[in-house]
């Protein structure tokens, strides 16, 4: 299985900026996913054109089943990656923003200025990461229980995942309080 890392930053592409983010979620895959897969990285400008382009390359050529991409989700006028996403997409799966972004407020209020979504292209789920490395971990260990299902719903393949996800690679995510069943 091919999981894509896409970090859309003018800096880091320019290499005027160490791009901290991607390898953050590789190093969170490596301990969550157990299965057989490869890791693909790119750095690209931010803006539509980039984005999007990687993103249909690495879902109709190379055959990723699951893309993250970090960066260009907040208000800034060079912030274009959700833009670029729904020009690729055929269904926008909009859970995972909401969980992202309810997620987030946990670590800053801010949060609530991210545009994160997801969505399907084919058989490849792509999700919109936050560009801060350490709001990382918190936003995948929140969504990750649903991407091995949805992998699986959309016949991209099956994911393995490490115990601590559960036999059947679910997990209740890191909800807050209020929001934790009774």
């Amino acid at each position: 299985m091919k999981i894509a890392i896409v970090t859309a930053s003018d800096r880091a592409s320019r290499g005027e900026y160490e791009d901290l983010s991607g390898p953050a979620i590789a190093g969170w895959l490596a301990t969550a996913v157990t299965s057989e897969h490869e890791i693909l990285r790119r750095i690209v400008p931010d803006g539509i054109e980039s984005v999007r382009e990687t993103l249909i390359d690495l879902c109709d050529r190379e055959g990723a089943a699951l893309i993250f991409t970090t960066g260009g989700t907040g208000p800034s006028p060079r912030d274009l990656t959700p833009e670029a996403m729904v020009g690729v997409i055929e269904k926008e799966l909009p859970g995972f923003g909401e969980l992202l972004r309810m997620i987030g407020l946990q670590q800053t209020p801010t949060a609530i200025l991210s545009r994160q979504t997801a969505g399907v292209r084919g058989r490849t789920l792509i999700v919109n990461l936050p560009g801060q490395p350490a709001a990382i971990a918190l936003s995948l260990q929140a969504v990750f229980a649903a991407i091995p299902k949805c992998l699986e719903l959309i016949g991209a393949g099956t994911m393995t995942v490490s115990e601590s996800w559960g036999a059947d690679g679910t997990a209740a995510p890191r909800l807050p309080d209020y929001l934790r069943p009774a």
